[in-house]
Parts: C-alpha cells; structure tokens; sequence
C-alpha cells in the first residue's frame, strides 16, 4: 500500500501541512517537530511521487555523502576525495553533481532518515562512509534502504565499511582485521607481552574486526587474550586520556598500548606523559588509520595507514560512473603498518 503524506501526518501527530514544511524546508518548524516528521518518514518509508516533485521523472545530479563525524579527519578526508570526484568531468549537466554531506553523529535512526531523504530527491548516488553498527534490526532496515534505492537506479558506494550482501550496493572495504593483527604483531616482535587495547564502541564493526586481530597476534604468539587489558569507549581525545587510569589500574607494569585510532592514541599519550611515563622508553604507543597529524606528534606515532582519501576518490569515481565496480561488487583496501618513533624494545 502506498504511504501518503496523511499517513506520516498521523505518524508524527502533526498536521499534513507541517509534513509539507519539513520535506520542503520552506518554512521554520520546531527541531523536536522536525524530529518527529523524519522519523515518521523513515519508519513509514515515505517517498515524495507525483508531479509536486521536480525530481518525480528522472535521477537528479545530488549525490549523499553520509559521515559520522565531518569533523573528524577520518571521514573530512574521505568525504573531500568523493566530492572532487564527483564533482569532475565525467558529472553530467556540464560536468557537475551536487554534493550534499550528512552528517549522521554516529546515529542509526539519522543515518536511516538521510537515506529517506536522498531516495525522496532521486539521488544519482549515495556513498556511505565509515564502519557499520552491529545491530540485527538496524541492519535489516539499512539493507532495506539501500535495496530500494538501487532498485530505483541510485549508485550507491560502502566506503570504508563491510558490505551488504544482496543489496546491490558496491563496497570498498578496510582490513581493519588485518591491520589490527599487523600492529600488535610489530609490538610483540619487539619483546613486549603486556599490551592494553584501548578499544573504540562496542557496537561498530571497525572496533570488532581491529580487536580480532590483536587477538590473532596474540594467539599467534601464545598468548592469552586477557579481556580485562582491554577498554572501550568513543573514537575521540578523551577516551584514550581515561583509559590509560584504568588500564594502569588494572596493570601498573603494562608495557605498550594499542589504541582504536590516532586520535585515541594522542589522548593515551597525554595521559601517559600527565603521569611521568615517557613514550617509547617506559610505554610504547601505537595507533590506527595514520591521519594527518601523526606524523607530527611528539613522538611520530607508529600507526596502520589506511589510504583514506584514494579510497574516498575510488568511491567517489564509481558513484559518478567513471569507474567500473570492482569485480563481485566488493574490493579489500589493504593498511600499511607505518612504523615511527612511538614503539620501541620494553624496558628493561
């Protein structure tokens, strides 16, 4: 049955006229109203048809690029490569696409709704960034969506992230797996055997598959995997600076550590350097992805580098259609461990 506009109207307890604002956005509504309309249209799967709609007869030249976080170098630098090349000469109407960034907050319901909105303007493409929640209900309707959308003639590109079988989504996805099993693999063969992980959120496939290959090194090696020298939280400063209290707590003769990403790995340092301990020479430090920083901490952090922004042109060529999908539909982009100043021999 089709969903009309009353339909999502009655959804969100507003009236029709005030669904009408919000998928037009030309007039002010309330935030928590606007909320509540996308939400009633991603529940409700509701797509503007009809002559009302400019785009009702033929794929626009919009193409969704959906991030976690634009502030976070990771995804700017992806987010930046699909642009210019989407925006280059193979875009059609005189060569140009219009690139639209969503910022989703690392939000499931966000990330469903932009996806709503980009099937509503009939986009050209849709690049999805970043690793995936690890959640059976969200990955059901996520599968849903982007089925709905390449059914309609949408490209739509994984960037960075697992694919999604039957879907007909293409994917560029990182070995994170390998990565992870890569770095701990460099601290054990420099003798260290008491390594914290400072891991990222529980719930996102990049964390689960950089944490698997710790513990491949680990076992590898003969080691037991030791849960308690591991502690989740955000991808962010803050949870490397805490986690370092609590790994020290739980080990005060922990030798190295392996963070979730650079970012987490200079809030260890932080917190390392706040308690005395000097990097490599008391504690060794490692990181994941080689962002722009890195390179220019204090010590060169040794890290994985993930060819982010090759990946994020790839991406950005095969949403234009100037590139072929890689063959099955889906390519492994491979890290590079980058070893610098950080990590060296335990002490003593």
């Amino acid at each position: 049955m089709t969903v009309t506009l009353a339909d999502v109207a009655a959804r969100a307890r507003v009236s029709a006229a005030t669904v009408s604002r919000v998928l037009n956005g030309n007039y002010p509504v309330a935030e928590a109203t606007r909320e509540r309309v996308l939400s009633a249209v991603a529940e409700l799967d509701y797509v503007l048809n009809g002559p009302a709609s400019s785009l009702a007869a033929a794929t626009s030249d919009l193409v969704g690029i959906l991030v976690n976080d634009i502030a976070d170098p990771f995804f700017g630098i992806m987010a930046s490569a699909v642009q210019s090349e989407i925006s280059g000469p193979g875009g059609r109407a005189g060569g140009e696409r219009l690139a639209v960034v969503c910022n989703t907050g690392g939000s499931p319901e966000r990330e469903l709704t932009y996806l709503t909105l980009l099937q509503r303007q009939r986009a050209a493409a849709v690049v999805i960034t970043g690793g995936a929640i690890e959640d059976a209900e969200h990955a059901a309707a996520l599968g849903a969506k982007l089925r709905r959308l390449t059914d309609a003639g949408t490209r739509v590109v994984l960037c960075g992230r697992p694919p999604a079988p039957d879907t007909g989504a293409a994917a560029l996805a990182f070995d994170n797996r390998g990565g992870g099993r890569a770095l701990t693999d460099h601290l054990l063969a420099l003798g260290h055997r008491r390594i914290g992980y400072i891991a990222g959120p529980h719930e996102r496939t990049t964390t689960r598959h950089r944490l698997e290959g710790h513990h491949e090194a680990l076992s590898a090696a003969g080691l037991p995997a030791r849960p308690e020298l591991t502690v989740h939280g955000a991808y962010d400063r803050a949870s490397g600076f805490q986690a370092i209290g609590e790994l020290l707590r739980r080990d005060p003769d922990l030798t190295a550590i392996v963070a979730a990403n650079d970012t987490v790995a200079l809030g260890a340092c932080a917190a390392l350097r706040e308690r005395g301990l000097r990097i490599p020479d008391d504690v060794s430090v490692a990181g994941f992805d080689d962002l722009p920083f890195s390179v220019d901490a204090t010590p060169a952090l040794t890290t994985v580098r993930l060819p982010l922004h090759d990946a994020g042109a790839r991406a950005g060529r095969i949403a234009a259609g100037r590139e072929p999908e890689p063959p099955g539909g889906v390519a492994v982009v491979s890290g590079e461990l980058t070893v610098r100043d950080s990590t060296a021999p335990p002490r003593g």
